[in-house]
């Protein structure tokens, strides 16, 4: 990372007292965890501890300092620029190397350990206003072509579902994924025409690459009550094999009871597994209806429904449109044209 990005968060990541700090923020006891309270850090700050009203905020980890348990009702990314951190959750001890990146679920109680003088450790929050719901949310009433392991994302920003969720992603040093690091941090602290809407971009890019890492890779550590578990898993493996998936193959895949799999995907997404692979279906669908010319009895054969008919249906049904619409309003040949 440039050295004038660094120079920018040595300067913001000075030690912090919290028993000065604590009575100054006025947080909520809301538990005990291991015989330490919680607290509900509720309100994003900015580097000089004022409430930061921004959709999205970053700020620099203190060195050397000690901060309790909390929660937040907001998603939040920590990256340890330069140097680790140890990041301890209600089940788990997660330690990250240098550009490692873990994102913290709504309402997921955690603290980072002190870290030393020479690491610099970022936090950056993202409300629940920081992208549209077409950006951000997994399914919507207009044009939608997000595969399924897009909901991870939804679902670290969902109340109900966020609660003691998490992902830790090792980037083994991605370059491509530190320049959008380095990016967003210097939008941020130096805001020019666009910036916020830079920012934005940059993250969802970022998610993407952190997607795409996780499919090479695998290697996230799950985090709900059966650690054994891993939901970002379980949706690129629905969204690999979608056009052939049965419940039964997938679980023994995985090792697991069908009706323990199909139990545990409707807990953690809210959507059942037939319902997660239509919504794969028909937004690969969508993506051949808008790129292609190709028969729609053909793609609805391709992305694994024989009955045409029922191909209408679902699409329909989950998209709000059928799929003839679909192609009329958003194939790019069908676009004239500027005379």
């Amino acid at each position: 990372m440039e050295a004038e990005i660094l120079k920018i968060l040595q300067e913001k990541n000075h030690p912090r007292d919290w028993e000065a700090l604590g009575p100054e923020m006025r947080p909520r006891r809301s538990g005990m965890l291991k015989n330490e309270p919680v607290y509900e850090f509720f309100h994003t700050l900015d580097d000089s501890l004022e409430v930061n009203l921004q959709s999205i905020a970053i700020s620099v980890q203190p060195v050397k300092s000690y901060i309790p348990y909390h929660v937040h009702n907001y998603v939040e990314m920590i990256v340890p620029i330069v140097g680790e951190c140890t990041v301890i959750t209600k089940n788990d001890r997660l330690e990250l190397q240098q550009n490692d990146l873990i994102i913290i679920g709504n309402h997921t109680i955690h603290r980072v350990e002190p870290i030393s003088e020479e690491s610099i450790v970022i936090n950056l929050t993202l409300k629940d206003t920081a992208f549209t719901l077409n950006d951000y949310h997994f399914m919507y009433e207009d044009r939608v072509t997000k595969k399924v392991s897009s909901l991870l994302f939804s679902l670290l920003s969902n109340e109900t579902q966020g609660e003691n969720i998490y992902r830790l992603f090792r980037t083994h040093q991605d370059g491509k994924i530190q320049t959008l690091l380095g990016d967003i941090i210097q939008e941020y602290y130096h805001p020019d025409t666009q910036s916020n809407q830079i920012i934005r971009l940059e993250l969802l890019t970022l998610f993407a690459r952190l997607i795409r890492s996780a499919t090479n890779e695998q290697e996230m550590i799950a985090s709900e009550d059966d650690a054994s578990v891993n939901l970002l898993s379980l949706l690129l493996y629905i969204e690999k094999n979608y056009a052939q998936i049965t419940l039964e193959e997938m679980a023994q895949h995985f090792g697991f009871n069908p009706n323990y799999l199909s139990s545990y995907l409707k807990k953690h997404t809210g959507l059942t597994f037939i319902k997660l692979v239509h919504l794969q279906r028909v937004n690969v669908a969508a993506e051949y209806l808008t790129y292609t010319n190709a028969p729609i009895e053909q793609i609805a054969l391709k992305v694994g429904y024989e009955n045409p008919s029922y191909f209408y249906k679902m699409f329909r049904k989950n998209l709000k449109i059928l799929p003839t619409e679909y192609r009329e309003k958003y194939s790019i040949h069908a676009k004239k044209p500027i005379e």
